[in-house]
């Protein structure tokens, strides 16, 4: 090789570098993308859903059609608060993606808080990590932490039923996490310091997806992602941003939506309004109304 060539060479390697950290420093990922791995496998999720109180998620079938769009680009919400994101410099998303099993290796052996000692195994995530959309909950609760799998008790069988209704596969069209990769004990809330400790893994998590809309559920995961205190039932229903770029939408947790009160009706409406305002952003087409 000519001093020309290696010149040029070294030239190109120090710019793809340069763009691997600004990207960095953007989307506040950390380390450097690894050789590509296998792609993990997706979990499965139960077919069999035990029945639920009757709501509009009650009658969406698990296998709904494929995630697309219809009628071109939909309008912004009217409501949102903060600009959009500005455009960045392209990323490798094969690199980024590549790093998603890794960082799933590193999650299952943290110790990085006393969580570490009670959980059976972590949970990171189920289903596709290239969709646009991510839904979002608190921590595992004790299904979760025995399968490894988040969202696969009864709350998660809800979700499905929820996404379905949206007319979207849980496995194809959206990815779900939670903000604490290990069950805290009795399903307490996650304490500040566990989540301090945890909360990087999501970032990275983001960062790799890139998703157009995080769903936010309940009252942890959107006051972690929007570093709000402000309540479910005050800030629902009302586009935010996460980083001052992804819209996010806070909703329920299905769990509450699960819970008989006086307000579960109404809850469960107001979940559907959320999730109607999701598709619309996402250009999906929006169920008939009923005669």
């Amino acid at each position: 090789m000519t001093r020309e060539e290696l010149t040029s060479e070294l030239a190109t390697v120090a710019a793809s570098l340069r763009a691997h950290l600004e990207w960095q420093e953007e989307t506040g990922a950390f380390g450097i993308p690894r050789g590509p791995s296998p792609a993990p496998r997706a979990a499965s999720v139960a077919d069999a859903v035990a029945p639920i109180e009757k709501s509009s998620f009650e009658n969406a079938s698990p296998e709904s059609a494929p995630f697309k769009r219809v009628g071109g680009n939909a309008p912004s919400p009217a409501t949102i608060e903060a600009p959009r994101a500005r455009k960045t410099e392209p990323v490798d998303r094969a690199a980024a993606l590549a790093r998603l099993p890794q960082l799933a290796q590193e999650v299952a052996a943290c110790t990085k808080c006393i969580l570490h000692e009670t959980r059976k195994q972590t949970v990171f995530s189920r289903g596709n990590p290239e969709a646009r959309l991510v839904f979002i909950g608190e921590a595992p609760g004790a299904d979760e932490d025995a399968e490894g799998i988040p969202f696969v008790g009864r709350a998660g069988q809800l979700l499905d039923k929820m996404i379905a209704a949206m007319g979207l596969s849980p496995e194809k069209d959206v990815y779900v996490c939670n903000i604490i990769k290990c069950r805290p004990p009795g399903n307490r809330r996650p304490e500040q310091e566990e989540t301090d400790s945890c909360i990087p893994y999501l970032h990275e998590q983001l960062a790799a997806v890139a998703p157009k809309v995080i769903v936010a559920l309940g009252n942890t995961a959107v006051g972690t992602l929007l570093g709000t205190k402000m309540g479910i039932t005050k800030i629902r229903g009302q586009w935010k941003t996460y980083r001052g770029s992804t819209l996010v939408m806070p909703t329920y947790h299905p769990s509450y939506l699960l819970r008989p009160s006086p307000q579960q009706i109404q809850a469960k409406r107001e979940a559907w309004e959320d999730l109607q305002a999701v598709m619309k952003e996402l250009g999906l087409a929006l169920p008939k109304k009923r005669s």
